[in-house]
């Protein structure tokens, strides 16, 4: 199957299936204008040839009117564009569905990265027993965050799969239906989902891949490299952050939080239920039947009534299938065991908790929060703190902070954050008592800059009734640089005190930190992001091992390198023995959820990829994985340099304006893709550290600039050839896998640029100059990137990567066109007194629309 080199798959397997399923979609009558489908061909040329030309989107939209139309008024001109936007969105997921439905023919399902691969390069290493010494800890996170990047409504979602499964079966009939079905299935909402509806559409990738992905890999390593004995640890964790991120979305309440856990329970009930009606059909024998008659009725009853309660505590439940098991064996040739260790090891995986419900919350909420808490308990007689506490030193505070203990009444607090805080930690309590203690253990404090706003978390726990037995994880995230830098000292004085180690002691001396890769980049740059947390991990790693405490990295990605994604896999097997690498955990958002883990077989090998890049850098050395003094030196030297350029370019000041009023930024918020602000703060004025990191970097995106993911790269580089040292960059570049990822990754956001889009910018008199000074960052990046790995062109080593993309960057350039043709005469209806209101409301719907399908062709960021 895989003999023909993995380019010659895409193209027989995507490419060529994609131009014949679209030619049959631009055929089919699903509009009220005929001939769309015809047109937006004859409009794609006039794109293509038009930005050669260096026309801009206004004249290249005229252009094609003149051409193909006779004098159309205003009005059809309007309801052809949104036409055509409705067909591109569409054609975006016909390729996703194709894409989808080739993954196991393009990808080697057994090649590198994968675990039979790894466990034949362990074998014939004589490796094998350290492999299963390594997976006896080892443990890979996955969690699932809401972060508003992914556009597709959930009947849209269903539509994609049904197709890639007729794709795969080359099933016509079936594949015209569902295309019309498509063509007529609206895309996007007309309310903003709650916090609970992202949470249910999140789950539907629980149960439909993750469920099964997970226990096939998990099933795959027990059978293969423990030769099917049992596994104590449980190698592939799920977590889950919608409806218990509250610093990610303020519309979060407790009641949802609860309401999510309960859904996830359910819905795990339910997956058990459909699996033991077919184990129900096989396991027919005397001393089993009644024992599985009675388990059905139980999960069934429980999984339709989620408040019934009766089900057995999960020890008994895994007790009756080990007693069934147990029977199979002795009284019937071990019949059906194989069916019976999968059941048993789901129910080992995903427990009665399914994904582990995480609780964040920004510290500088707790800081108000817990002087609210301090103040209402002085003032009701609570001697719990001094009058003086909130004029105390850091160290003084902390002091208090590490004893004290109450079980306080929450409704003495008007304030309301207080009582959502307080409810949040309250709400782990009861999430606990229902789906166990991994339903929920886990508090992450966001933008945390100081050891005091981990002990304040420390004490509401132990003020809410844990009394210094708290079940939970109590996570710092670091994001800014500043942060990043500061981290060390940070854990260094919370290490140092007595009450946080004997937490820490009762958690098996493991302490989990997370890093955050978004915000870094929109604050640091690209490489002074990445590098800086590379630095914080190995700061990290050496003071926790100093303490005896096991230090696990959880990173907070996005999807592009932007926000630290890209090649995932890659940069984890980059990391060399100076960083913990017990664990590998990571946030999974927007698309990338739906392109990295949207089919089971993508899902399977993502995890298998992410599996063993942490197995190879513990078992196999790889020289490139160590970085010497002189390449610490010249990563250091890049990341300054490039810091400074990323902070002038920052601190321009027509930085924020032309953000604004140049790019889609503000139309963010009017997308109802999501229920969050698009920014943190309330206020009409934009504000550099309100604003979110992915408005942030998708505003770049829509521009076709992608900034964040190269900006002060080339300077950093140029420095190295002005001073007649790049050589000493190539050979860096050569020997240092972590470098190499970061340029492959930086690459890969060069490849979805295109500034011929945003060529008329230059001649703007407010804007032309910054304009010129991005373009001029990119072009030097571009030119030395290319020299640096020896390329003719971007991502020449990466040709299916690079195929992908060039086919998603085709399918959306009307759509950019038509969004910057409205942008133009947004800014022309601006100045324009006497403006239609109206008119502008239609061109600004045109921007909101043409954001979703750009937004969703650029799922293959990661």
């Amino acid at each position: 199957m895989h003999k023909q080199p993995k380019l010659t798959r895409f193209n027989e397997n995507v490419l060529s299936k994609y131009q014949i399923y679209n030619s049959i979609f631009m055929t089919l009558p699903f509009d009220t204008i005929s001939k769309t489908g015809v047109l937006l061909p004859l409009f794609h040329d006039i794109c293509e040839s038009g930005f050669a030309q260096k026309k801009d989107p206004v004249e290249i939209v005229e252009q094609f009117f003149d051409a193909y139309q006779q004098n159309p008024s205003q009005e059809e001109k309007i309801n052809l564009l949104f036409r055509f936007i409705q067909y591109i969105e569409r054609q975006v997921v016909l390729f996703d569905a194709i894409e989808d439905a080739a993954f196991p023919i393009v990808n080697n399902m057994d090649g590198v990265g994968t675990m039979r691969n790894t466990k034949e390069t362990a074998t014939q290493e004589n490796k094998k027993e350290a492999l299963r010494k390594h997976l006896e800890d080892f443990k890979v996170r996955i969690v699932l965050t809401a972060h508003p990047t992914q556009f597709y409504p959930g009947p849209v979602l269903g539509i994609i799969t049904d197709l890639a499964e007729a794709i795969e079966k080359n099933d016509l009939l079936l594949i015209n239906k569902l295309l019309a079905q498509l063509g007529k299935t609206p895309f996007f909402k007309h309310v903003k989902p709650s916090p609970y509806d992202e949470a249910v559409s999140l789950i539907w990738y629980l149960e439909n891949v993750f469920y099964h992905s997970v226990s096939d890999t998990y099933n795959y390593i027990q059978s293969n490299i423990f030769e099917g004995q049992k596994v104590d640890n449980n190698i592939i964790n799920l977590g889950f952050w919608p409806g218990g991120d509250r610093d990610g979305n303020p519309f979060v309440t407790t009641e949802i939080t609860l309401n999510v856990a309960k859904r996830l329970k359910q819905t795990i009930l339910k997956n058990y239920y459909r699996d033991i009606r077919i184990l129900k059909k096989r396991l027919t024998f005397n001393g089993v039947e009644q024992l599985i008659t009675d388990l059905e009725k139980l999960l069934f009853d429980n999984s339709v009534n989620p408040d019934l309660n009766t089900m057995y505590s999960l020890e008994e439940f895994i007790g009756k299938l080990e007693h069934i098991k147990d029977i199979l064996v002795t009284k019937h040739q071990s019949l059906y065991l194989e069916e019976i260790n999968d059941f048993l090891n789901k129910v080992h995986l995903f427990g009665y908790h399914f994904a582990t419900l995480d609780i964040r919350q920004d510290s500088r909420v707790h800081h108000n929060v817990f002087s609210e808490i301090v103040t209402t308990l002085i003032n009701n007689g609570n001697k719990s703190f001094p009058e003086n506490y909130l004029e105390l030193s850091e160290d003084e505070q902390i002091e208090i902070l590490s004893k004290v203990e109450d079980t306080i009444d929450i409704s003495i607090f008007e304030n309301e954050m207080v009582t959502k805080t307080l409810g949040s930690i309250l709400a782990i309590k009861s999430i606990q008592k229902s789906n166990g203690e991994r339903g929920a253990n886990r508090y992450i404090i966001s933008n945390n800059q100081k050891a005091v706003n981990v002990m304040e978390t420390f004490a509401m726990f132990n003020l809410c009734g844990f009394k210094h037995n708290i079940t939970a994880d109590i996570i710092p995230l670091f994001e800014t640089i500043n942060d990043l830098t500061n981290a060390e000292s940070v854990m260094n004085k919370l290490y140092s005190n007595e009450a946080y180690m004997k937490h820490l002691a009762e958690r098996g001396n493991k302490q989990t930190i997370m890093l955050g890769f978004s915000d870094g980049t929109k604050d640091g740059g690209y490489l002074m992001a990445n590098w800086a947390i590379f630095r914080a991990k190995e700061n990290l790693t050496k003071i926790s091992r100093n303490y005896g405490i096991k230090v696990i990295f959880f990173d907070g990605r996005g999807g592009p390198p932007a926000r630290g994604g890209g090649k995932t896999h890659q940069f984890y097997a980059s990391l060399g023995p100076t960083i913990e690498n017990e664990e590998i955990q990571l946030t999974v958002q927007g698309q990338t959820i739906s392109s990295n883990f949207g089919t089971q077989d993508a899902a399977q090998y993502n995890i298998e990829q992410l599996l063993s890049a942490g197995v190879s850098n513990e078992l196999f050395t790889n020289p490139n994985h160590i970085m010497t003094k002189n390449d610490t030196e010249i990563m250091n030297d890049l990341a300054t340099t490039s810091y400074q350029a990323y902070s002038d370019f920052k601190n321009h000041p027509k930085f924020l304006p032309y953000l604004e009023r140049m790019s889609t930024l503000k139309y963010y918020a009017k997308t109802n893709i999501g229920s969050r602000p698009s920014k943190r703060s309330s206020g009409d004025e934009l504000n550099f550290s309100d604003l979110r990191a992915i408005p942030f970097v998708g505003s770049w995106s829509q521009l076709k600039q992608n900034v964040p993911g190269f900006y002060g790269v080339g300077t950093a580089l140029k420095k190295y050839e002005d001073a007649g040292e790049f050589d000493k960059l190539k050979k860096f570049y050569n020997t240092c896998d972590f470098f190499k990822t970061l340029v492959g990754n930086s690459m890969m956001s060069l490849s979805k640029s295109f500034f011929e889009l945003t060529q008329y910018m230059e001649k703007d008199e407010e804007f032309g100059e910054f304009w010129k000074v991005i373009h001029d960052e990119y072009l030097t990046t571009k030119r030395l990137i290319l020299k640096l790995a020896g390329y003719t062109e971007l991502m020449q080593s990466n040709k299916v990567g690079k195929a992908s993309i060039d086919i998603r960057e085709n399918i959306v350039l009307p759509l950019i066109t038509i969004q910057q043709y409205a942008l133009m005469n947004i800014q022309k209806l601006t100045k324009d007194k006497n403006a239609d209101p109206e008119l502008m409301k239609v061109f600004e719907k045109m921007v909101t629309r043409s954001l979703f399908g750009n937004i969703n062709a650029s799922r293959n960021s990661a």
